[in-house]
């Protein structure tokens, strides 16, 4: 997985366009300000955007300058992007750079620009593993890169809520699930039909015996239901 630096530096320089590939349930989490004061003309791309309301989108296009909203998976939006990238292009062939952090989407976007099997995709965060070039028919030249994230985001429980990190690969998966909790209240328990306690590790507890994911001596398996419960939560299954 990428850290800001040489890579990501010289695809912002090449590039006369860059898209910041932003997750629209949190658009200020995967926000990289290094990226966008860098970059010559910045358009956000704001993906999975059919996660979220449509009064909650109409506000943050008031907010963010040259945002375009897309659901790669849906094919929603593309064409917009298209004609975004064209518009605000001052060449024939301009050079497009892609950069946001792992598994916002990069690769799967690009993948729908171009058609498929153009850029290698994968579930799993920090799949891309270096630039790739790709040609996007005769409009313009695209440059995908590794995941960025900033040295100051670095706590596991941060970066797996914005799918920066695999839940099935951290180390203590019940501190983000309790951040989680704590950032959305109610939205846990009433997935999975639970009471709201005051303590957040007995929420946990309760789903874990309500999933029948146990331990020895019958005890809640804290581990595997956080993991689950943060799947979910990536997959978009709380929404």
């Amino acid at each position: 997985m990428a850290s800001f630096g040489r890579v990501v530096n010289e695809v912002i320089e090449k590039s006369d366009i860059v898209l910041e590939i932003l997750d629209a349930r949190f658009i200020e989490e995967t926000r990289n300000r290094r990226i966008e004061n860098k970059a010559k003309i910045l358009i956000h791309v704001i993906n999975k955007c059919d996660y979220v309301g449509k009064e909650y989108l109409d506000q943050i296009k008031k907010e963010l300058k040259n945002c375009v909203f897309v659901s790669a998976t849906k094919h929603f939006g593309i064409t917009l992007l298209r004609k975004k990238i064209r518009q605000l292009a001052n060449k024939k062939m301009p050079i497009v750079g892609v950069v946001g952090y792992p598994n916002v989407g990069k690769s799967s976007i690009i993948n729908t620009l171009k058609g498929k099997g153009s850029a290698k995709t994968s579930p799993e965060a920090g799949y891309t593993k270096g630039k790739q070039y790709l040609r996007i028919g005769n409009d313009f030249l695209m440059i995908d890169t590794p995941g960025v994230i900033p040295k100051e985001k670095r706590k596991e429980e941060e970066l797996v809520l914005i799918g920066a990190k695999n839940p099935y690969t951290i180390k203590d998966p019940d501190l983000a699930v309790l951040k989680l909790i704590k950032n959305h209240p109610g939205l846990v328990e009433k997935r999975y039909q639970v009471e709201t306690k005051e303590d957040e590790e007995e929420t946990i507890e309760d789903i874990a015996l309500k999933l029948n994911l146990k331990k020895k001596g019958n005890k809640p398996d804290i581990d595997r239901a956080s993991r689950k419960i943060l799947q979910e939560w990536l997959d978009g299954g709380m929404n």
